[in-house]
């Protein structure tokens, strides 16, 4: 997809993250406007128990990956079934694993997977990563550094903070059934939520697929949508924002 074309004067990032709000004038006048917080709740406003179950959710790092065996190529190749065979995104691969310049020592994965098989996971990152040319996928978006994704991406600059993560390549496998994936999405968020929070992250930004923030809803996670519609190879996405500090407690 071509990229589009410059955007004009976005909102500055603090009007939706405070903490990133720039030190107040000497004379303590300053005005803030800040979006309302978006609340993350559990479905139905019912606490999500993730002991009751045989799926198991693994949070691989570079520090432990050798822990868990082949887990990490697993999830790859997963990833390789969703976004290249399934959708056709032209991405870096190899092995039958798909990866890019984001999976790096700074990232954390959610790995949802049973007996074996891996049925749905999420990439982590920091939103003050910044290895050379890159930092995170939304920034470098909005930064013109991708070619697939539009620079006007979101409706404010891109954040940079500690307490902000980016969730990027979220997906469940086709091999999971339509009378588990109300299940397994659930446990996705959950996952999602509990990294970020481990990592003392309050908000996640990311983009999922368009169809995703219609179940958000559903699951009661309070995602609100900070950018427009666009299409990537066909198919539909959007930027996405929720807080995770209350998710897990």
């Amino acid at each position: 997809m071509k990229q589009s074309k410059a955007p004009g004067e976005r909102a500055p990032a603090w009007t939706i993250f405070p903490e990133l709000e720039p030190p107040a004038p000497a004379d303590g006048h300053s005005v803030r406007h800040v979006a309302a917080e978006p609340r993350l709740l559990p479905d139905g406003g019912r606490p999500i128990d993730l002991a009751k179950s045989t799926i198991k959710i693994t949070t691989l790092s570079f520090s432990n990956m050798n822990q868990h065996g082949d887990l990490l190529v697993r999830y790859l190749k997963a990833r390789h079934a969703v976004f290249i065979d399934k959708l056709g995104w032209d991405l870096p691969q190899t092995d039958g694993m798909e990866f890019d310049q984001y999976d790096t020592p700074l990232c954390r994965w959610a790995v949802l997977h049973e007996f074996g098989e891996v049925m749905a996971g999420v990439r982590l990152t920091p939103t003050t990563a910044q290895i050379g040319m890159h930092s995170y996928m939304l920034r470098d978006a909005q930064l013109g550094l991708l070619d697939s994704i539009l620079r006007d991406v979101l409706f404010f600059e891109a954040p940079v903070g500690d307490r902000i993560w980016e969730a990027s390549r979220l997906f469940i496998s086709e091999t999971v059934s339509s009378e588990r994936r109300g299940e397994v999405q659930r446990r996705l968020m959950a996952a999602m939520a509990r990294v970020a929070r481990d990592q003392n992250a309050t908000q996640v930004i990311g983009i999922v697929p368009y169809v995703f923030s219609r179940w958000l809803r559903r699951l009661g996670l309070g995602a609100v949508p900070v950018g427009p519609k666009f299409a990537i190879d066909g198919t539909k996405s959007q930027a996405a924002l929720f807080t995770v500090s209350r998710y897990l407690n």
